[in-house]
């Protein structure tokens, strides 16, 4: 019998009532991840000497689940993703990590990623690509491209996540599940491999909303590691979650959700969008007042060229430390400047080069406010303008994404400029420090696509709420991926 693809609580239960032990999760994790590996290449490191452990009132007592490989885990390589970090053991534990240890929950393994968080399509992590399980020619997305796919295989029942732009919300759109990314510094950031520090989000991977309020339950907290994080211990995600949604009032940004948008459409997209629109009747079936708002549209457009300059200055300096001197394999060179040149020059795959490359020229003083104060000026306009939506909205509805996951040979192909918006809106999250929720939309030719609510600082219980009545009023929840078959 298979355990591992239940749901958190169910496997809870089963462990309480002694119908299985937590060895047995354990032992049938482990088998699942090694099948996984070798059909999706989803993990850097599979802890096989793992072992079950005690069962308590705690809900994650005993149950096996995947780390993303850009959080600290003590005497357990953690490379980010990185050839820079391949041998990096680490001597202390993120925060997140505790709290999950405390909790009794079981490590198995960490899960495969894009080098330091950087890239959207699961390709650039230095073990080699992502395969999506619904379909392993097409991509994962990414950075959380290894959790997402675990999760969807039905290996764990929730694996962490990283979102620094959409990186846990977008994967979880085109594995078919749900992506958590509650409010800024709701989880402690100390542990994790630092990106763009102003965005940079923890939070988890699940087939369920009930699933991702348990674990981030666990791993939230105020942290006087982590000066941004802060007290949230009035929040209870789980026992929030009620269903009762009517008179809640949600928006959609026409710009964004409407067909009539783009003129060149894909038939893919057309779906997806007919898809959302289906939603957004549900949504009202439930009680929910929908309306259409417009957002100007030079503002939408200017969102991801943002999001591109303040998180490539800020990567270019958190990651300023990775040297091959204090840490990392050495690079060759007469003097410390030819080691660091040459260790960076190897170790780093041409996209977090590039990254490199513009964030300290928009960070050079000559281009600072052309650049990098302009970009803050317009992340500024841009959250400004969804907390005026929050004042009359409980939540932002939109679809994620274009459509279902892309292929691998199709990943150069730009389809349509007037998409960008479209496929990048999931940045908003992070340029306000929002609370976001990513759950599974139905299907695109047969592959899972995603539909987003986002809402205002601190009210993630109200926006996993609104989530969770719709997920009900669905029927794609606890999916596991079923490979599509190619004619």
């Amino acid at each position: 019998m298979s355990y591992m693809d239940k749901s958190i609580e169910a496997l809870h239960e089963l462990l309480v009532s002694g119908k299985v032990t937590s060895d047995e999760l354990v032992k049938e994790a482990l088998k699942k991840t090694h099948e996984l590996q070798d059909k999706c290449n989803a993990f850097v490191t599979i802890l096989d000497d793992a072992k079950g452990g005690k069962v308590t009132d705690n809900l994650l007592s005993g149950i096996p689940y995947g780390l993303k490989d850009n959080y600290s885990t003590k005497d357990i390589l953690s490379t980010g993703g990185s050839n820079t970090l391949k041998d990096y053991v680490p001597f202390f534990n993120a925060t997140a990590v505790d709290k999950l240890d405390a909790a009794g929950a079981i490590k198995i393994s960490k899960t495969a990623m894009d080098e330091f968080g950087m890239g959207g399509d699961g390709t650039t992590c230095h073990i080699g690509v992502q395969k999506n399980p619904w379909d392993t020619t097409r991509i994962c997305a990414g950075s959380s491209s290894g959790s997402a796919a675990a999760v969807a295989a039905g290996v764990y029942p929730y694996c962490t996540g990283s979102d620094t732009g959409d990186s846990i919300r977008k994967p979880a759109a085109f594995c078919g599940i749900v992506g958590y990314k509650p409010t800024y510094g709701m989880i402690s950031r100390y542990g994790l491999f630092p990106f763009a520090s102003s965005l940079d989000h923890l939070g988890v991977l699940t087939r369920n909303v009930r699933d991702a309020a348990i674990v981030v339950d666990v791993m939230k907290g105020q942290d006087d590691k982590d000066m941004t994080s802060w007290d949230s211990s009035k929040i209870h995600l789980l026992n929030a979650l009620d269903g009762k949604v009517k008179g809640k009032k949600l928006c959609y940004v026409k710009e964004i959700c409407n067909i009539d948008n783009y003129p060149n459409a894909s038939e893919e997209l057309k779906e997806h969008l007919d898809n959302f629109h289906n939603t957004l009747e549900i949504c009202k079936s439930l009680g929910i007042e929908v309306e259409e708002v417009s957002v100007d549209r030079k503002l939408l457009n200017a969102v991801f060229s943002t999001y591109r300059v303040i998180h490539s200055a800020e990567a270019s300096s958190n990651m300023s430390n990775l040297t091959g001197i204090v840490f990392g394999p050495r690079g060759e060179g007469k003097n410390y400047v030819e080691m660091m040149k040459d260790h960076r020059t190897k170790g780093f795959s041409p996209l977090i080069k590039r990254r490199f490359v513009i964030g300290s020229y928009v960070l050079q003083r000559e281009n600072q406010d052309r650049y990098f104060k302009n970009a803050q000026r317009a992340r500024r306009l841009i959250v400004d303008t969804w907390k005026e939506l929050f004042k009359k909205y409980d939540a932002v509805i939109a679809p994620v994404g274009i459509g279902p996951a892309k292929k691998f040979e199709d990943l150069n192909i730009v389809h349509d400029d007037n998409t960008v918006a479209l496929d990048e809106h999931l940045q908003v999250g992070n340029f306000g420090g929002f609370p976001s929720i990513t759950i599974p939309d139905g299907f695109v030719t047969n592959l899972p696509v995603g539909v987003n609510i986002t809402g205002n600082c601190y009210e993630d219980e109200k926006v996993l709420n609104i989530a969770y009545a719709l997920e009900n009023a669905m029927n794609y929840k606890n999916q596991i991926a079923k490979e599509v078959k190619h004619d």
